[in-house]
């Protein structure tokens, strides 16, 4: 057998056995960094990492858990040097009164969260695809920023991915004492962040989805009053890369009615889901009559209606999610 035929086959080998990991890998580098575009990046370098040591690898712990010791390291080192990801909501309190459209952040000012598109491989367990997407709820992603990387790690490894406290240690090169403490400290900082996870509808849920085409539906319109039936009374409202955000049904709907929705037509929005939750990606038309990718808007969908709305600013999303920057006709 020649080098090159050995290579091949090794490299086949290493496919067989990791790429199943992919999609989970993924996810953990979100939740880890809040970027999907970093995570898809994270885990490309965790995969080049680990062809380099694949020759090495003696079976001593089990791939996956390999895997996640270099994808762990490897958001470490990157979340290091880099600001804390938020939402407009992380930086200040809400505007008394929309009485000036949002002040919009620059660029070089704040790294934003960015919200996630939902992948569910074929023939996944539908009670582990819930347990996946309730770890991947934009607030619980947007609280996670704000531990300490290792506390991080530790909670993660622990409660979302249920490594041992052993096997974290192993993972993290550490104690298992330092992982029970850290993860002590970790669940108590989100207890301060979160005291109360709201318990959001499932985004096959009908009510979720008669949400969704309420809110949608609004802005085919350009109708306040329709979302005037979806909100909550105590709904939410932020948008990135604007620091001004908007508490209470009544703010919302005086924001959004005297600086977003224009005239009927203006928006167009397609139904999707990201971070577990029922989202859209919105297109506005340009002065030239054309619909162009605006946002990606992630909606929390409770049983007596919207309870938040984020909108995320950035048309390079849309590739992430599917979907093309420019709409036809």
């Amino acid at each position: 057998m020649t080098a090159r035929v050995r290579e091949a086959a090794e490299a086949d080998r290493f496919a067989a056995e990791t790429e199943r990991f992919r999609r989970e890998l993924v996810a953990h580098c979100y939740r880890m960094v809040g970027s999907a575009h970093d995570a898809e990046d994270l885990v490309q370098e965790t995969y080049l990492r680990a062809w380099r040591a694949y020759g090495g690898f003696e079976g001593r712990a089990s791939v996956r858990s390999w895997l996640y010791k270099i994808a762990t390291n490897v958001c470490l080192s990157a979340v290091r040097p880099r600001r804390m990801r938020v939402l407009p909501s992380g930086l200040t309190g809400p505007r008394a009164a929309p009485d000036r459209p949002p002040r919009q952040v620059a660029p070089d000012e704040v790294a934003w969260l960015e919200p996630m598109p939902d992948t569910r491989p074929p023939g996944d367990d539908p009670a582990t695809a819930v347990i996946a997407r309730e770890s991947l709820r934009l607030a619980l992603v947007a609280s996670l920023q704000h531990l300490p990387a290792r506390q991080r790690a530790i909670l993660l490894l622990r409660e979302v991915l249920a490594f041992s406290a052993a096997e974290t240690a192993q993972i993290l090169g550490t104690t298992t004492a330092a992982v029970k403490s850290g993860l002590q400290r970790a669940r108590a900082r989100l207890a301060e962040l979160e005291p109360e996870p709201e318990e959001l509808l499932e985004p096959a849920d009908a009510r979720a989805r008669a949400l969704l085409e309420g809110y949608l539906e609004a802005f085919g319109r350009s109708d306040v009053s329709l979302l005037e039936h979806v909100l909550r009374a105590d709904a939410t409202l932020e948008a990135t890369p604007f620091r001004d955000w908007q508490a209470g049904r009544v703010n919302c709907l005086r924001m959004l009615d005297a600086y977003v929705l224009g005239a009927p037509g203006d928006w167009r929005m397609l139904p999707t889901t990201a971070n577990g939750q029922p989202a859209a990606v919105a297109y506005h038309r340009d002065p030239g009559g054309v619909l162009r990718a605006h946002d990606v808007v992630v909606l929390a969908a409770t049983v007596t209606g919207i309870s938040r709305v984020v909108a995320f600013h950035d048309p390079a999303l849309f590739a992430l999610f599917g979907f093309p920057d420019v709409l036809p006709g």
